[in-house]
């Protein structure tokens, strides 16, 4: 007779000792699961926004080509020993202006147009230098004498031509006479009278050069002999300023025109800064500048943008920009070194330092401290503007008031990953 057999009785006794294998196995690695969590000391808790959920019906999943990463925000929650081992430090998160600023290097010049390179009028030997080298001087103090023939020469023709124009003078008068009488005719003195106003004319000129040459006008009017001829001219100071250059000496032979002196006023100077192109968009003709120097730490000197190059320079790709500065105490030397800062106001933001920012594939996180809960961080998202010095610009996703993780936010990011569900 064939006896039926339950299956559940047939198995060996050593086929359910695999089994029980199995599962000890299995609650072991539970087991070792949760105590290795317990020894991060970090609990991770999803919070998903509404709608978020998984759709019922699973479709094929394309290849992650980043961590997996949850459509909401991501608490995760430090015991106070791992947060002591993480090094967590926060900030407060800051509104400031948007405007940008730029800092370039740049060096003070004279204002070109109140710089006055003096010259002689006449040739001649330089007989005194009355300034010496950075003396203020005020206009009409005499700068150097020349000892000139010119000059010379030049009185000597006036008081010749003067003397002619006396004779003719008393000539025309005779004629004029002579004509009354019928003595002579009307063409003689016609004649006369072109050749008095021809020597008038000289005699004009000769004094007009006696003045040009240093001479005062009451100077040449009392000009009547040869025993009053002198033969030095003085060159006055044309403006206030101080003596910038100096390149006469005594005894030197010095031709009209020659450059003997530079008197510069410097109380408004120029500071020329090198803007190189990506800033052409931030500085522009009447902006604002900040000028500073090593020289005078505390010092900070304002001025506006008067020119900008149109020319850039094909080495350094840099324009000159020009910015006038007043200079009433004469702290600005020609020649220093300072730094120019340029900024453009703009609307209020929020910053946040750039150590605090994460980023996650194509995103970029921040890590907020959760009000009056110690250990417990939000792993939110941020859209970012532009990076000015060592902070971003956030565009969404904080606000100002809020606490953000500076240092540590690596440690809360590689937690928050590795215990985010990947589905």
């Amino acid at each position: 007779m064939h006896v039926e057999t339950d299956d559940s009785m047939s198995q060996s006794p050593r086929g359910g000792g695999r089994g029980r294998i199995a599962r000890a196995s299995l609650a072991g690695l539970v087991a070792l699961s949760l105590i290795a969590l317990g020894a991060a000391g970090a609990t991770v808790v999803l919070r998903r926004t509404e709608g978020a959920r998984a759709p019922a019906v699973a479709t094929p999943a394309a290849p992650a080509l980043a961590p997996a990463e949850p459509a909401g925000d991501v608490e995760v929650v430090l015991s106070p020993e791992a947060l002591a081992r993480a090094g967590i430090k926060t900030a407060p998160v800051t509104a400031s202006g948007s405007g940008l600023s730029v800092s370039v290097p740049g060096s003070v010049m004279p204002n070109a147009y109140r710089e006055v390179k003096v010259t002689p009028i006449a040739g001649g030997i330089v007989t005194k230098v009355h300034v010496e080298l950075g003396a203020p001087v005020r206009r009409g103090t005499p700068l150097i004498t020349v000892f000139s023939t010119e000059l010379a020469d030049a009185q000597t023709r006036y008081l010749s031509l003067s003397a002619m124009l006396e004779a003719d003078h008393k000539k025309l008068g005779r004629a004029q006479q002579l004509v009354e009488i019928g003595a002579a005719s009307r063409q003689e003195l016609e004649e006369i009278t072109a050749v008095h106003e021809s020597r008038a004319t000289e005699v004009e000129a000769a004094r007009q050069r006696l003045v040009l040459l240093g001479l005062s006008p009451s100077q040449v009017q009392a000009l009547k002999s040869v025993s009053q001829v002198v033969s030095t001219i003085v060159v006055p100071a044309p403006i206030n300023g101080i003596i910038t250059a100096r390149s006469a000496n005594l005894g030197q032979v010095v031709a009209m025109g020659q450059e003997l002196i530079s008197v510069t006023d410097l109380s408004e100077v120029w500071v020329i800064g090198d803007i190189y192109e990506q800033d052409f968009k931030t500085v522009s003709v009447g902006s604002e500048a900040a000028i500073t120097t090593p020289a005078y730490p505390d010092l900070v000197l304002r001025g506006r943008v008067t020119y900008i190059d149109p020319r850039v320079d094909p080495q350094a790709r840099t324009a000159k920009a020009r910015i006038e500065v007043p200079n009433a105490d004469g702290r600005l030397r020609l020649g220093m070194y300072v730094t120019v800062s340029f900024s453009t106001p703009g609307k209020s933001a929020v910053v946040v330092p750039r150590s605090a920012v994460q980023a996650i594939g194509d995103r970029h996180v921040v890590f907020v401290a959760a009000e009056g809960e110690d250990g417990k961080f939000i792993q939110r998202q941020v859209r970012l503007g532009s990076l000015t010095g060592g902070s971003y610009t956030v565009l969404s996703g904080l606000r100002a008031g809020d606490t953000v993780v500076t240092e540590g936010s690596f440690f809360l990011r590689a937690e928050a990953l590795r215990n985010t569900p990947s589905g």
